[in-house]
């Protein structure tokens, strides 16, 4: 980006922020960012919040909640009429009529709920309003962020070194070998470069299926296209570059060097600039799970994915100057999900294992200014707790309904039965779990379905169970109705 263009972007991001300081003294507003790896439950999070919100559920570690000044939750229409509408009421009626999970987010949408409270004692008491602005995006585009200001020539190399990691290489090994069929100094060809972007995303969607599914390899989009399938700005891939040589003007490496760049301009930059350095506070969800399940190699690519999370945010206290010429987010929380698939005992070891995974990045992000929390929680419960008997020996075990297809040592589940398992235990060193101590696939993790709510004689359903979903409330937003 040239020094004007540079310049006029940062004056449209001032002039933006100026009129939306404005507006905070009109009505009062929060913009909280939802993002999260692949699977890791963005969806029903959201779902889950403003259900809870709305309905006005009494949540106890939330604290305008628990001492009743949160006088009504009420959605109202959201500010940004080009960005979709987060379709809460079909996630809702999937999660608690049809008892699914909803489908995974794969494009930016937002809502608003608009909070009436009371304000506490003190010459600040008295009624007073907030509208939370919920942004729900893939975790994916934020990884883009670290294009930015990545070359294509590093882009290509660290890609390709990526892929030889233990547990890649095996899956890399078909790119790879059509890498060697590529002349980075032949001529452009549009043919030629729309097969290497295929054969790429193939890599890239082998990643994602697997273990490694908890830390993606950017570009973000090329899997989750939406409007702009089959644009050049998504048709490039790495190439295997010599060392030290710059890249030849009007060659095939050129034309994937040009695409790359289109890709930041069109795609990574009006992203940050029309959402993502608009976020007050942020929530990343994290299927840390899935990762201590799948072993050292998945948990060291977590960890490397959550600190180029922590980079990405421009973090910091947010005032009014900061504001105006460069907004950043001055809380993010951490959260480990799916925690009703282990017993509560086992919570707290969730929490310190996640942790761990952000310590590094935490203290950074903390030195600038920002708070940054960890959680473990389950936005919808979907198990109770109970015990089950191996042996001479009483576990302590989780109970729910598997999905149709689930299956536990050798049973598989009809998606309407259900069991008690004993998912294992989570070390009380949280430091045992990067070291190997635990086999890879010794932890039993099966997908239960949505919990059945009961009705109640009026034909009113019961609140969706939740696991320290309040807590989160409290980090996010709880300062704010003080």
């Amino acid at each position: 980006m040239s020094a004007i263009s540079n310049l006029a972007s940062r004056a449209g991001s001032a002039a933006q922020s100026l009129w939306e300081v404005s507006g905070q003294f009109v009505q009062p507003s929060m913009r909280i960012g939802v993002t999260g790896l692949a699977r890791s439950g963005k969806t029903v999070f959201t779902t889950a919040l403003v259900h809870h919100l709305t309905r006005g559920t009494n949540l106890s570690a939330f604290r305008a909640s628990a001492e009743g000044r949160i006088r009504r939750a009420y959605l109202a229409h959201q500010p940004d009429d080009e960005v979709a509408r987060f379709p809460y009421e079909e996630h809702l009626d999937a999660l608690t009529n049809a008892r699914r999970w909803p489908l995974s987010t794969e494009r930016i949408s937002e809502l608003r709920v608009d909070l009436e409270y009371e304000r506490k004692g003190g010459w600040r008491s008295g009624p007073a309003s907030l509208a939370l602005d919920i942004v729900d995006y893939p975790g994916e585009w934020l990884l883009d962020l670290a294009l930015v200001e990545t070359s294509y020539a590093d882009w290509s190399r660290r890609t390709i070194e990526a892929s030889r990691r233990p547990g890649r290489e095996d899956i890399a090994a078909p790119w790879r070998e059509s890498l060697k069929s590529l002349d980075p100094s032949g001529p452009p060809d549009e043919l030629l470069a729309a097969k290497a972007s295929e054969e790429f995303k193939v890599y890239l969607t082998l990643l994602r299926a697997g273990p490694e599914a908890v830390a993606t390899t950017p570009p973000g989009r090329f899997l989750m296209p939406g409007d702009l399938a089959g644009s050049p700005a998504l048709t490039f891939a790495p190439l295997d570059l010599p060392a030290g040589q710059p890249i030849q003007q009007g060659s095939f490496a050129a034309l994937m060097e040009r695409r790359y760049e289109a890709y930041k301009t069109h795609v990574v930059k009006p992203f940050f600039r029309n959402h993502f350095q608009r976020i007050d506070r942020q929530i990343v969800l994290v299927d840390v799970l899935a990762a201590i399940d799948a072993g050292p190699v998945a948990l060291a690519e977590l960890e490397e994915a959550l600190d180029q999370v922590l980079i990405a945010f421009r973090t910091g206290r947010n005032t009014l100057f900061s504001r105006l010429f460069a907004p950043r987010a001055d809380r993010v929380l951490f959260a480990a999900t799916k925690a009703d698939h282990i017993h509560h005992t086992d919570h707290d070891r969730l929490d310190a294992i996640l942790r761990l995974l952000v310590n590094r990045a935490a203290r950074r992000t903390e030195a600038a200014g920002a708070r940054v929390g960890t959680v473990a929680l389950a936005s919808v419960r979907a198990t109770r707790e109970t015990t089950v008997r191996e042996g001479r020996e009483t576990l302590k075990a989780v109970a729910g309904v598997p999905e149709a297809g689930e299956e536990v040592d050798g049973e598989i589940f009809d998606g309407e039965t259900e069991a008690a398992i004993f998912p294992g235990e989570l070390p009380e060193n949280p430091e045992e779990v990067f070291q190997g101590a635990l086999p890879v696939g010794s932890f039993r993790f099966p997908r239960f379905r949505p919990p059945k709510l009961p009705v109640d004689a009026a034909g009113r359903q019961a609140r969706m169970p939740h696991i320290r979903l309040d807590r989160a409330l409290e980090f996010l937003i709880g300062d704010r109705l003080t």
